[in-house]
């Protein structure tokens, strides 16, 4: 941590923050400038709260070092972590991308999802996504099946072989949907829902859990550190876009320079969700494209029988015939990148 004094601090508030950082077991160096001295405190800054010793007198900034998330980042593990996600399918490191895909609510039409588990199942997709709990803005729209929806999408994955995921919108609602879902997510509303994550930290089930609209990148690792610290390890971060300015042509800005940067600093695995990200059904394609160019280890894309009767997102979701496109495009750009990869090594 390296603690900046205000050009005016005297020598009384340089000794006490001094003082203060040596008590809490910090090791300290004094770098006397001509204007303005600083003052390097090296030790573990997780055991303090960083805004205590800024609101000291004479101290004008901090600036930390280490990142706050201990758990999730690369400081405290080197390799990436692959998550098995049951069935044979492993999501992180070098593993091709995972594709999760299906409608945004499982609706009372079971043949309908029963059509789309079918389909996306025979281009490659590996795992059934679908709301069974509905978080929504007004309370008028439709709010999910609940229970009756996990039945529907265990039937489907009974029928196809593929995996499960499902949100989870409330705490008490855990143990439920781990009973019948593969993977538990975490909707971007809910990211920071301490709660909520201490709940699906000590479940055993993978967790997938979404950015928040709002969220910064450090922001987004500290929720995952809520649910590793719970006791679960297995956390998929995944893009989902985030409030952009431009509403009148995308319903979020899609931010994938969020891959590559938590590649840098976590050992997590990372996904992007293009049907969020963008709200629109003709930006699937191309950014899904470019979030495997990115190197995410996966992709959630909206998938319906009827996209224009789709209880919700029917204007972000594709048709059956869209998604077969689509995933044929997407399969051999990952061939491509397959055999570039075997040809450097």
């Amino acid at each position: 941590m390296i603690i900046i004094m205000e050009p005016s601090a005297v020598e009384e508030e340089i000794q006490k923050v001094v003082g203060r950082m040596e008590n809490l077991g910090f090791r300290t160096i004094l770098n006397r400038g001509d204007v303005m001295t600083v003052i390097a405190a090296i030790g573990d800054k997780r055991l303090i709260d960083p805004a205590t010793i800024a609101a000291m007198e004479g101290v004008r900034e901090i600036q930390l070092i280490q990142e706050p998330f201990k758990l999730a980042s690369r400081e405290s593990k080197k390799d990436d972590t692959i998550i098995d996600l049951g069935r044979g399918v492993k999501i992180g490191g070098d593993h091709p991308p995972v594709v999760m895909a299906g409608p945004c609510s499982v609706e009372d039409n079971k043949e309908g999802l029963l059509k789309v588990a079918h389909a996306i199942k025979e281009t490659g997709a590996q795992v059934l996504r679908g709301g069974a709990f509905k978080p929504r803005t007004s309370p008028y729209d439709f709010q999910g099946l609940e229970e009756t929806g996990l039945k529907y999408l265990k039937e489907a994955s009974d029928q196809t072989g593929l995996l499960i995921i499902t949100e989870v919108m409330d705490s008490q609602d855990v143990g439920l949907v781990c009973k019948y879902a593969d993977i538990v997510q975490i909707g971007a509303r809910n990211m920071q829902n301490f709660k909520l994550l201490k709940a699906v930290g000590q479940c055993n089930k993978p967790v997938m859990l979404k950015r928040g609209a709002a969220a910064t990148i450090r922001e987004f690792l500290l929720a995952a550190e809520h649910i590793m610290y719970a006791g679960n390890p297995n956390v998929i971060l995944c893009e989902r876009g985030v409030k952009g300015i431009d509403a009148k042509y995308t319903r979020n800005t899609l931010d994938l320079s969020v891959v590559p940067i938590v590649k840098k600093y976590s050992h997590l695995p990372i996904m992007v969700d293009p049907s969020h990200g963008t709200g629109r059904r003709y930006l699937i394609e191309p950014m899904s494209k470019a979030a495997i160019a990115a190197g995410t280890h996966g992709l959630m894309i909206e998938v319906h029988h009827e996209p224009d009767k789709a209880y919700s997102d029917g204007g972000q979701s594709l048709d059956i015939p869209m998604f077969q496109s689509v995933m044929k495009e997407l399969n051999s750009i990952v061939d491509l990148l397959v055999k570039k990869e075997k040809a450097v090594k």
